[in-house]
């Protein structure tokens, strides 16, 4: 009896022109034919991305060098026509997209993501595959969290799709170094150059790791990679089953907020080696790689996640209580001042993530709110709750330790919201009901009801003052101030302002480079006060009165709340780690 194989090869003939060659050798299957598949979108970031529009120059040859006829059947199946025998498959993908989801391929290095990379063979996602990796002469390092096949160079192995699609490789002259945290061994990999203290650095991870693992209980890895990409201005990550990718800028490192804000950033991804890659929706694996993977849920393994990361920088120390307290804050101001939150509910923000989150558009305000941002809020919410109610013995690392062992450590299955709410109100002995209400409603709770109980108040220090408004934002390019969004049921909104207007002037009074006449007119206008703007829109210029309404925008803080009890303020100091 025949075993069958899959093994790839990576070259790199012209990286100066963003290519990666890829030959896939198949062995025993024995079919007439296969049809090989690449995926549509990558775990981890949920937007249906097309990857296989990046391959060409596809050619098929049999083990006795016959060329097989090939058939594209669908955007992304190519099928061959084998009678039977075994076959090496070959094409190329053009590289060129810098993101922490895509391939990035030039004269320097190389980042290959898996999913817009490999094909599979349609029906057997559940195969093992080998990667062998030929290096350039100028490359020697490849990080990978894929496992080394020792015998041969540069070989990788994989037990399946999953983990293959899940494992990104970098691959150049990264700087590298090890270093143990929680008992685990990692890599950190420097791609380009940045000003970092790389003692600094690591011990600060070390602290983050520990905080996480003493979180869930336990750590799942035998070994992690951190992969960081230096770019000039850049901030963002995507989480992998044993490794995560870092998008970051070359000098944050080197302000106390830049190196802060890339430390909840670590703390984020790493925190996905728990929350969405083991302790999962249900309809979020096994993956279906060709179309989208719909879940309600994201508002908990991403919007957790968020709160999580900026709270464990409190607790590791990186952050005093007002620093984090600004950063928290700042997750209900993006949220309350965007329009969109009296229109999408956060469960149904977690549903469309794929049409709506990845492709934001001049009326995404207006409609839409983030899951981040809003399931971070409710994560407080949830957290003040049990810690307030329990007096203090429990909290919200108390439930995901839970969920963890036993919907993955136990059961390892995929769970649905009310079966994770019913866990955390069991262990920790609190109704959560009218938050997990609010999951489904754009009406907000009382928050400040909420951090009242831990002794603080949430307070909109505009709640006194009414100012004048257009409800618009604008940009200043070449000189000319363009509108590039208007608020729903704002002054701009109802006298028909629209985005993508020249503002030209206003009052009468042509408008500088900065636009600094619209600013004067706003300063000393009331609302009621009609004011009139010259507009150019497609080139014709339009004159508009917009009659002034009050702005409705929030500016929240979180402070101690003078009048509260002793207790109050005890639970409070449990919740943000003041003791430590």
């Amino acid at each position: 009896m025949s075993t069958s194989s899959i093994h790839f090869q990576l070259s790199f003939l012209e990286p100066q022109a963003h290519y990666v060659e890829v030959s896939m050798f198949i062995e025993g299957f024995g079919q007439d034919h296969i049809d090989l598949k690449m995926p549509v979108w990558t775990p981890g970031s949920y937007l249906i991305r097309e990857f296989s529009k990046n391959v060409e120059h596809v050619n098929a040859v049999s083990s006795s060098g016959d060329a097989l006829f090939v058939e594209k059947t669908s955007k992304n199946t190519w099928r061959v026509n084998t009678f039977g025998q075994d076959f090496a498959f070959s094409y190329r993908v053009y590289s060129f997209e810098k993101s922490v989801r895509t391939n990035f391929v030039d004269a320097t290095h190389a980042f290959i993501s898996p999913a817009g990379t490999f094909f599979y063979i349609d029906g057997h996602l559940d195969h093992p595959s080998t990667v062998q990796v030929i290096l350039p002469a100028q490359w020697s390092k490849i990080s990978t969290g894929l496992e080394e096949e020792p015998a041969v160079e540069n070989l990788f192995k994989s037990p399946n799709f999953d983990i293959l699609f899940d494992s990104p490789l970098e691959i150049g002259n990264q700087e590298t170094w090890t270093f143990d945290a929680a008992g685990i061994p990692h890599e950190f990999a420097m791609v380009g150059p940045a000003n970092y203290n790389q003692e600094l650095l690591t011990q600060d991870i070390q602290k983050i790791v520990a905080e996480e693992t003493r979180i869930w209980g336990s750590n799942p890895n035998d070994r992690y990679v951190f992969i960081t990409h230096n770019y000039q201005s850049a901030h963002g990550g995507l989480e992998h089953l044993n490794s995560t990718v870092l998008a970051a800028s070359r000098n944050a490192y080197i302000n106390r907020l830049g190196y802060n804000n890339f430390l909840s950033l670590v703390a984020h991804e790493y925190f996905h080696l728990w929350n969405v890659k083991r302790l999962r929706p249900r309809n979020l694996g096994p993956f279906n790689y060709e179309e989208e993977n719909y879940t309600p849920l994201l508002w908990i393994f991403e919007g957790f996640t968020a709160y999580y990361d900026n709270l464990i920088t409190r607790r590791c120390g990186f952050r005093d209580e007002q620093e984090y307290l600004t950063e928290l804050v700042s997750e209900f101001n993006l949220v309350l001042n965007r329009p969109g939150h009296r229109v999408q509910s956060v469960g149904l923000s977690s549903f469309d993530t794929w049409i709506k989150q990845y492709r934001p558009d001049e009326n995404s305000i207006n409609v839409s709110i983030s899951y981040y941002n809003k399931g971070a809020m409710l994560a407080c919410m949830i957290d003040l709750k049990i810690i307030s109610q329990s007096q203090g013995k429990h909290c919200l690392d108390d439930v995901l330790k839970a969920a963890y062992e036993q919907f993955y450590l136990i059961e390892n299955r995929g769970i649905d919201e009310k079966e994770f709410q019913d866990l955390a109100e069991r262990v920790t002995g609190v109704s959560l009901e009218e938050i997990f209400e609010a999951v489904y409603q754009t009406e907000d709770i009382d928050y400040n009801a909420y951090f009242n109980l831990v002794g603080y108040q949430f307070i909109d220090q505009n709640r006194d003052t009414q100012t004048a408004s257009l409800g618009i934002k604008v940009s200043h390019t070449d000189g000319r101030t363009i509108i590039k969004a208007v608020d729903r049921d704002s002054a701009a909104w109802l006298d028909g302002l629209n985005v993508d207007d020249e503002i030209v002037a206003v009052n009468g009074n042509r408008l500088d480079i900065q636009g600094r006449e619209l600013d004067q007119a706003m300063l000393y206008s009331q609302i009621g006060d009609e004011v009139t703007l010259l507009v150019a829109r497609e080139g014709l210029m339009l004159e508009i009165p917009v009659r002034l309404k009050a702005s409705d925008k929030v500016s929240y803080y979180i402070e101690r709340n003078p009048n509260s009890t002793e207790e109050q303020r005890r639970l409070g100091d449990i919740w943000l780690s003041l003791n430590q």
